[in-house]
């Protein structure tokens, strides 16, 4: 057995976010299936394992950090040992805090960050006992049911509460006190389904509660180097309703299914699982329920930027707007999630109360892969071959989408996780996928993508492109009909053959390419490296311009920020008509896509 931590400090957190990860990768689908509270937009396993996945990013970019330092002192390993619980578990909450996704995933970071409070309380400690980890616990619980406007009973927040009391009662170290947690959670998720009505006519636990008892099944396995062992429910079964899977006995999961194994394991493994193949039916039987509540349209998730007395204000306006409302976070940084039928009241809330942003609006109505079931509509037939494309703004992603991509919007300063990448796989629906990450910082992301995506048996092709310009050129020979085989290769040989520049401007000093430059200067970098320094940003994209086409050139793509001079493109397609004889030059808009200009020459 591989040695694992017997207390709690900043490598079980490490390893925690690995394994809960791990955990809920296996388990999305299951989740997703069960998904009925409090809208039935099966999504809730993705909104958990994208939260984590932000969390677990956030923990080793502390030990990356901690570790170069080390290297450069020439201390060696001794990088990891420095990193303090306090650090590690801060990391973590802040992490699921910027990365929360839906109501499920906000609860799971408040969670984190009840803990972290607790915790990074002891200051610079190395490590908490038993007894640290149960008093965690329970301010997690406290601390996630004090962040929702209305808690309801028989949701994560009662699982939370149970798994924090089943905790405090057991008496030893961090193993000893994770599995009484994580067995206190299993029970109480098993009694779910009697708790509320739309679950126990669905025939199914909640869907939030059964994230949280595989993230604690991976808590128990942090500290005891085994996935915890199969117990049995305890909550009585209840007649299922029509639609619910009849001639099986006991509760988790669905009403009627066996006792399982309550550990992180996936489809046909362990934990309270959903039987594969059932998840529809389930989203199904809720579907007149869900008709019959009259849930808002929208849901509204944003991270604002806000004092106390005004995120107090804000509760009490969004509270008047809608339902399912969940404010986490504190000193200074806020998630907000709600449900509401008038989206633009819910972010000029946000406004009035700071600065809103990474704001994400979803329409309920619009659907996805996972609620095609729920609303009686069947599945639409997979396509044979689809490209998923990352791109830096609005303006090229509906040049994309146009063009017949599924894109990732990827902000500026917001690169997109692999989970989404994925779930962009997944929305295309196809049997053969091409990904275009359009970036190249983005390719070990991708490069993760394609392989969760193969395992889930779909033929993905990922072709390197390192920019947009670079995958409009691959879109541009994409033919849909021929061999895939043959496709891919069209596709790579023509991003190849573009090369790319953009025109941007410095945020601090820097070293260069071509020299050193100052915050405020303008920056020309083709291929990835900074080419030119400028002062002007017409004057500069000139220069880049023409050094790229003293190589040769047929055709010139400008993408236009939204901060680009008015009179650059023009200024430029002059310039190449006038110098550039046979040369041809398409101009696009990008909208807030980082960059004031892209170039890509083929």
């Amino acid at each position: 057995m591989p040695q694992v931590p017997q207390t709690f400090d900043a490598v079980a957190v490490r390893t925690w976010c690995g394994l809960a990860l791990e955990a809920l990768g296996r388990a999305r689908e299951e989740i997703d299936a069960i998904n009925v509270y409090p809208v039935a937009d099966g999504d809730t396993g993705t909104n958990l394992y994208l939260t984590v996945e932000s969390a677990a990013a956030a923990v080793e970019a502390v030990f990356a950090g901690h570790e170069a330092a080390a290297t450069a002192e020439g201390a060696g390993a001794a990088g990891e040992s420095d990193v303090s619980l306090a650090d590690a578990i801060r990391a973590m909450a802040h992490g699921a805090l910027i990365g929360a996704r839906g109501n499920s995933g906000t609860i799971l970071a408040q969670l984190l960050r009840g803990m972290a409070q607790v915790l990074a309380a002891e200051g610079e400690a190395a490590h908490t006992d038993g007894r640290g980890l149960c008093l965690a616990l329970r301010n997690a619980a406290d601390s996630a049911r004090g962040a929702v406007a209305h808690p309801v009973e028989g949701t994560v927040l009662t699982v939370a509460s149970a798994a924090a009391e089943a905790a405090c009662g057991a008496e030893g170290d961090c193993g000893t006190v994770a599995l009484a947690a994580h067995e206190g959670a299993g029970t109480a998720l098993a009694a779910t389904t009697g708790q509320l009505a739309v679950l126990r006519h669905a025939g199914v636990v909640d869907a939030g509660g059964r994230g949280l008892v595989a993230v604690l099944a991976a808590l128990v396995e942090t500290f005891t180097g085994e996935a915890p062992r199969p117990f049995a429910a305890s909550a009585a079964p209840h007649e299922p309703a029509e639609g619910a899977v009849p001639g099986t006995k006991g509760v988790p999961g669905r009403i009627g299914t066996p006792d399982v194994d309550a550990g992180a394991g996936g489809s046909g493994a362990a934990g309270p699982d959903v039987p594969d193949g059932h998840g529809a039916d389930a989203t199904a039987a809720c579907g007149d329920v869900a008709a019959e509540t009259g849930h808002p349209a929208f849901e509204v998730i944003y991270l604002l930027e806000a004092e106390d007395a005004a995120v107090e204000r804000l509760r009490d306006r969004l509270d008047g707007l809608g339902d399912s409302l969940v404010v986490v976070g504190g000193d200074g940084l806020w998630n907000v999630h709600v449900h509401v039928d008038d989206a633009g009241a819910a972010v000029e809330a946000g406004v009035e109360a700071g600065r809103p942003h990474r704001i994400r609006i979803t329409h309920f109505g619009l659907g996805d892969a996972h609620t095609g079931a729920g609303t009686g509509r069947p599945p639409r037939e997979r396509a044979q071959r689809a490209v998923v494309a990352v791109v830096p703004g609005e303006g090229l992603a509906g040049l994309y989408t146009e063009a017949g991509a599924t894109t990732v919007l990827a902000r500026p300063g917001e690169p997109p996780a692999s989970g989404e990448l994925v779930e962009a796989v997944r929305r295309a629906h196809a049997r053969e996928v091409v990904l275009l990450p359009n970036d190249a910082d983005l390719r070990h992301t991708a490069a993760a993508a394609a392989e969760q995506a193969r395992a889930e048996g779909v033929r993905v092709a990922l072709i390197p492109t390192r920019s947009a310009v670079q995958g409009i050129a691959a879109l541009a020979v994409h033919e849909p009909d021929r061999r895939f085989d043959e496709d891919v290769v069209a596709m790579t040989s023509a991003a190849g053959a573009t090369r790319y520049a953009e025109v941007a401007v410095a945020e601090r000093q820097s070293w260069t390419m071509a020299g050193i430059c100052q915050a405020g200067d303008v920056l020309g970098l083709i291929d990835g490296d900074v080419a030119v320094i400028g002062a002007d940003v017409t004057a500069t994209a000139e220069t880049v311009l023409d050094r790229m086409l003293s190589a040769g050139g047929e055709m010139v793509t400008l993408v236009l920020g939204d901060e680009a001079p008015e009179t650059i493109a023009a200024r430029l397609e002059s310039r190449v008509r006038e110098s550039y004889l046979a040369v041809d030059t398409v101009v696009y808009r990008g909208g807030r896509q980082g960059a004031l200009l892209l170039i890509g020459v083929e």
